[in-house]
């Protein structure tokens, strides 16, 4: 059975940190590159970052049955998984790995069911997380104070989620993390 890993947290709760470390454990993880409306920042590929679409190729493919899951976040700013994705990720042995939102991550896991582990990262508590978004140094305090409200939202999808994995210790949490993982790729 093709399986999938599905990752959600609040900005600053470790996710990114746990799952860089998980994907050097020999799970034969692999990102699922999510297409997009938006314009590609920086150096950002086509295809390795996103897959970079037009509003008409994005609504295009909507109408054709190509995605697994989309969301329009802002009008005519899409974002999408296609079922190519999924397909080119397992044809290869792999296991597909999402980083994706509380709603993508609870959709994902109604379509995939048994196929698909939810894992929601929790930090210990939600003035932890206003610390550790404050030692970033990389938003201002309104900005902060935005994440932190909507990561008050996110913590109450955690109990829909498969495993809640609580990072108050990021190796502990990445231990967890791991057997979890192991449990769910040998069932």
């Amino acid at each position: 059975m093709n399986k999938m890993i599905i990752f959600s947290a609040p900005s600053g709760a470790g996710k990114s940190t746990i799952i860089d470390h998980l994907l050097h454990c020999g799970f034969k993880l692999e990102f699922s590159i999510s297409a997009t409306t938006r314009a590609p920042r920086g150096i950002e590929k086509d295809g390795v970052e996103y897959y970079f679409l037009s509003v008409e190729e994005f609504e295009k493919r909507i109408a054709n049955h190509e995605f697994v899951e989309y969301e329009e976040v802002y009008e005519g700013r899409y974002y999408g998984t296609l079922h190519s994705e999924l397909e080119r990720i397992w044809l290869k042995g792999n296991v597909v790995l999402f980083d994706v939102d509380v709603v993508g991550a609870i959709n994902l896991k109604k379509k995939f069911n048994r196929q698909a582990l939810t894992l929601f990262i929790q930090p210990p508590s939600v003035e932890e997380l206003r610390r550790r978004l404050i030692s970033r140094s990389t938003d201002s305090a309104d900005e902060i104070e935005k994440r932190v409200a909507k990561a008050e939202h996110e913590l109450t999808y955690a109990s829909q989620f498969d495993k809640i994995i609580v990072n108050d210790n990021l190796s502990e949490a990445c231990s967890k993390a791991k057997a979890v993982i192991n449990e769910f790729l040998l069932s």
